[in-house]
Order: C-alpha cells, then sequence, then structure tokens
C-alpha cells in the first residue's frame, strides 16, 4: 500500500504563524488588501490573516474556468468575480495599495498569472502572492509566490485544511494530507502516513 504524506495541523499552524510574521515585517504596519480566492482558500485565508499584525481588508474572488469551443478548437477560459458578481469590480478599490493575492495551490500558475494581471492593472503599489502549497515542478508561467507554507511534489494531490477530495469531501480535517485515494480522509491510519 503506497504510504499518504501528512502536514500535521500544529506544523501547518506553525508555517502560517511564520508567514504572518514575515508579512507583517515586509509591510511595516501599511495597510494590506488581501485578495482571497474563494473556495479553496478559505480556511488558509482565515488563519493567515489572523497571524498578520498589520491594518488589513479583505477582498474575495471566485474563480470561473469553462471549456469552450471556438473556430472548433477547445480552449479554456478563466475570469474572476467578486462577492456581487461583477467581474473587475475591485481593481478599481486597490489603486495605490499594498495587495497581497492568497490562494491554496500553486500549480501550472496559469490561472493566478491571469488575476494577478488583472490586479496589477488597478495600479496597486505592490503586489504579492501567497500560497499554501507551492507545486514548483509543473509551473506553465514564469511566476513564482512571494510566500508559500510548503513546497510540495506536482504529482500529489492534497485534501483536508480546506481542500477537497476527489468526492467533495474532507475539507474539515485539520491534517493536510495527499497519498492514494484511500487515506485521504484524513483520519490516523497507523503505519500508512509519514509526518513531516
Amino acid at each position: 500500500m503506497a504510504r499518504a504524506t501528512t502536514y500535521s495541523a500544529a506544523r501547518i499552524a506553525r508555517r502560517i504563524q511564520d508567514l504572518g510574521r514575515q508579512i507583517s515585517r515586509d509591510l511595516r504596519g501599511r495597510r494590506l488588501d488581501i485578495v482571497v480566492t474563494m473556495d479553496r482558500s478559505f480556511m488558509f485565508a482565515a488563519d493567515l490573516v489572523r497571524a498578520i499584525e498589520v491594518p488589513l481588508a479583505l477582498h474575495f474572488v471566485r474563480e470561473d474556468v469553462r471549456d469552450v469551443e471556438q473556430g472548433g478548437q477547445a480552449r479554456r477560459e478563466v475570469s474572476f468575480a467578486n462577492r456581487s458578481g461583477r467581474d473587475g469590480a475591485i481593481e478599481g478599490e486597490l489603486k495605490g495599495r499594498d495587495v497581497l493575492l492568497v490562494d491554496a495551490i500553486l500549480d501550472s500558475g496559469v490561472t493566478q498569472e491571469f488575476l494577478l494581471r488583472r490586479l496589477g492593472e488597478a495600479k496597486p503599489r505592490s503586489l504579492r502572492m501567497a500560497v499554501l502549497l507551492d507545486k514548483v515542478s509543473r509551473r506553465r508561467v514564469p511566476l513564482e509566490p512571494d510566500y508559500f507554507a510548503f513546497r510540495t511534489a506536482s504529482n500529489l494531490v492534497w485534501s483536508g485544511y480546506g481542500l477537497a477530495a476527489s468526492n467533495g469531501t474532507g475539507r474539515n480535517s485539520k491534517n493536510l494530507v495527499a497519498g492514494s485515494p484511500a487515506n485521504r480522509s484524513g483520519k490516523s491510519r497507523r503505519g500508512s502516513r509519514k509526518k513531516r
């Protein structure tokens, strides 16, 4: 049986506290506008904002990915809308601000690059990105996070700590678990996981 990999709740909490301190030092008391991609980032974002000790405002965007056919060719369209459903409504609020994009996973980087470009059109004072999991080897664009909790293999599929398993469950697990589908429930199985 394949061994699963786990990041424990305690280890996640320590890393997020470290990120919060680093972000707070980098901002030196300035106001921070945080843009959170929903739905998979909600738990990471909630813990991260509590670890940041500068004044901040939160903005929430939802990613909408559609596969469309155009001229006989399949292509993927990505758009982002804020909680009011209006695409691009947040950008007008970010001019001259320090902005931090928060997402759970940076994999290919294509959707994050698109959103960062959109946010950059607002001419913020600074634009950074924080991710929970950085999957470097599958990157398709030259994009690196400014802050990350863990670097991980790109072939691992994670659940827990806000991330859903393939069947939609597991978001409420306090641990992050990657491995075979049988081990993604977040429940402890003696000898089936390697602690990190």
